[in-house]
């Protein structure tokens, strides 16, 4: 349902994305006043969260680039790749000619801005750790490219498309299962309630372990993670078909979970990032709780793998 809603998004905002006339003026999230003379044509996205919000508006074909990590959709492969999104290059930004810049609002990007600033190129700094956020960005972004509707249509569609799974999670029977995100493996990093990976847990019906945590991302210990004794491990890899064995790494078999085998390894694609697709990601991590489920009970044998892996 969720990927069917996004598609409809998208043709709904292919048919109302034409560009209007006059100046345009938003405030962006560092608190600077972003103005043009009019809609943005030729815009650089500075992240893959952004580059995939332009091309949901049905922009696409106005992004003249991106940065090396935006794989989605298929055809925001062809535009032009400028590098890193963090720290990029001014030059190979200003290259491109835009006349606006999406960039991310991390303090690495600071001079990327003042450089950009200088050049009088329109830079819009986005905050994208929360789905608030990233809906606040598409109102941004709709503003600028003279496209309000399309970013009215896509927000409204991916509310009720996340509360359809969220009602959907919350009748499945059972206790809520406890996951624990891995981010990183050494020092171990995991995701706080300030990360939109929270909010997927929490709309496929899950908890994360580490909710109590108010920042996007945290380092913890691994007797902390062995503590909270989570049911079972998300783990984002760029590649599902090669599993992870926790087990290998020093001290991890002290977590019950990586003992049974208990791992649920998800596409990097989906869960990498905010998106329009979360309402997707959380549909398709309540699917992989519910088969997890399933093999979790007295029966399951500890270190039933095909069970941990819950494709």
């Amino acid at each position: 349902m969720a990927r069917t809603s996004i598609l409809l998004v998208a043709l709904a905002a292919a048919c109302s994305s034409r560009p209007s006339s006059g100046a345009l003026s938003v405030t962006d999230d560092w608190g600077r006043t972003v103005a043009l003379a009019a809609p943005a044509h030729r815009i650089v996205s500075l992240s893959p969260a952004t580059t995939e919000l332009l091309f949901a508006m049905g922009l696409g074909a106005r992004v003249v680039g991106r940065t090396r990590f935006d794989d989605w959709p298929a055809a925001a492969r062809a535009v032009p790749s400028v590098g890193d999104g963090i720290a990029p290059s001014v030059e190979e930004v200003a290259a491109r000619r835009p006349d606006l810049v999406l960039l991310y609002a991390s303090a690495a990007d600071r001079p990327a801005l003042a450089g950009l600033t200088a050049l009088h190129i329109p830079v819009a700094v986005l905050k994208l750790d929360v789905s608030a956020e990233l809906l606040r960005a598409a109102r941004l972004v709709g503003r600028l490219t003279g496209a309000s509707r399309a970013a009215d249509s896509l927000v409204a569609a991916f509310d009720s498309s996340l509360a359809a799974v969220r009602a959907r999670s919350a009748a499945r029977p059972g206790p809520r299962p406890r996951i624990y995100v891995d981010v990183w493996a050494n020092p171990p990093m995991t995701v706080g309630r300030g990360s939109y990976l929270n909010e997927i847990l929490a709309a496929a019906g899950a908890v994360n372990v580490f909710g109590d945590v108010a920042a996007p991302s945290a380092t913890v210990s691994l007797e902390a993670i062995a503590a909270r004794d989570p049911d079972a491990i998300l783990v984002i890899a760029a590649d599902t078909a090669a599993e992870p064995d926790l087990a290998v790494r020093p001290g991890w078999r002290a977590v019950r979970a990586v003992r049974e085998g208990r791992i649920l390894v998800v596409d990097a694609g989906l869960y990498g990032r905010p998106s329009p697709r979360m309402p997707e990601a959380a549909a398709d991590l309540a699917a992989r709780l519910a088969r997890l489920g399933a093999v979790s009970g007295p029966a399951a044998r500890p270190g039933d793998r095909a069970g941990g892996r819950a494709r």
